[in-house]
């Protein structure tokens, strides 16, 4: 009998690491595309090149996340510029990423990656583009102060954005790597992801109103983190 159980134990801690490994197959071989562009994305990075630079600029980048809000009038910050497109992808930021350096601004807030999760580009493969953002900035514009904040998690009690739901082991590990890519390139982490999360590990539904997209009373809660944090200084 000690020995079937020992059998039996065996089978079973192979069959979980087939599991990963197969499950870490799989999201590598699923169907992505780097070169996803939302339908407005040129329109919008030929306004934000039309737009005036300034040194004092407070630059928010990413995606819808950051698109939404009007970050002046949110932060009470007449320099804060919002360089965020609906639906954006790391591979598009990387793209436009010269025309938010070229103007040497003050300090950059990136918050981005959950549409590339939601497209299922591999995870290292994220991880990787927030290492060329990084060295980019850091070459490219080396008097600014570079913000990695943590991806948000989503809520899957809602049914608007179904392929963006039930990934949070995707952010998870994600968020985990991006903060050892912050120690290592001497960046500012700022881990948005725990004051976003209830108590099951989705997106406080009262920060949200899709299960993806924040509330105004999820972006007073960012604006109190980056206050609190002493970030906009």
């Amino acid at each position: 009998m000690k020995r079937l159980s020992r059998l039996v134990k065996g089978a079973f801690a192979f069959a979980c690491v087939l599991w990963g490994t197969s499950a870490a197959v799989a999201q590598e071989a699923a169907a992505w595309d780097s070169t996803y562009r939302p339908s407005t994305y040129q329109v919008q990075v030929d306004q934000f090149r039309a737009y005036p630079n300034s040194r004092k600029d407070i630059v928010f980048l990413g995606n819808s996340i950051t698109a939404h809000p009007n970050w002046n009038e949110l932060l009470g910050l007449k320099n804060a510029r919002n360089r965020g497109i609906s639906g954006d992808i790391t591979y598009g930021v990387l793209e436009r990423l010269d025309e938010v350096t070229e103007g040497k601004p003050a300090k950059v807030f990136l918050l981005i990656g959950i549409n590339d999760i939601s497209r299922n580009i591999p995870d290292s493969l994220i991880l990787q583009n927030y290492k060329k953002i990084v060295r980019r900035v850091k070459t490219e514009s080396p008097s600014t102060k570079l913000y990695i904040q943590t991806i948000l998690p989503t809520n899957n009690t809602f049914t608007k954005f179904k392929k963006h739901y039930n990934k949070e082991e995707h952010v998870f590990w994600l968020n985990e790597a991006l903060k050892q890519l912050a120690a290592d390139e001497n960046v500012t982490l700022i881990d948005l992801y725990p004051a976003f999360t209830d108590g099951e590990g989705r997106l406080v539904e009262a920060y949200t109103h899709d299960g993806l997209h924040l509330t105004h009373l999820g972006y007073q809660k960012w604006a109190e983190l980056l206050q609190k944090g002493k970030y906009l200084k």
